[in-house]
């Protein structure tokens, strides 16, 4: 799995940091989020794909790796 943050989407609302602080952050200057570790372990895919389920601005994009070919998931 890796995560990328679309910064110019972002609202900075703090959903992913609430959902997977182990994985989000935000700017102190403005609240954008930041990633911590775009490629989380595994153990961490439950909380990474809330945080995007819940960023109301859809600004968080999951590359799901299946074998050797990358798919990306939006969350809707």
């Amino acid at each position: 799995m890796k995560i990328l943050i679309d910064e110019g989407k972002c609202v900075a609302a703090g959903q992913c940091v609430a959902a997977a602080a182990e994985v989000f952050d935000q700017r102190d200057e403005d609240g954008i989020a930041v990633l911590l570790d775009e490629n989380p372990p595994a153990e961490l895919a439950d909380d990474v794909r809330q945080a995007a389920a819940v960023c109301p601005a859809m600004a968080i994009t999951i590359v799901e790796r299946t074998g050797s070919i990358p798919t990306a998931t939006v969350a809707e």
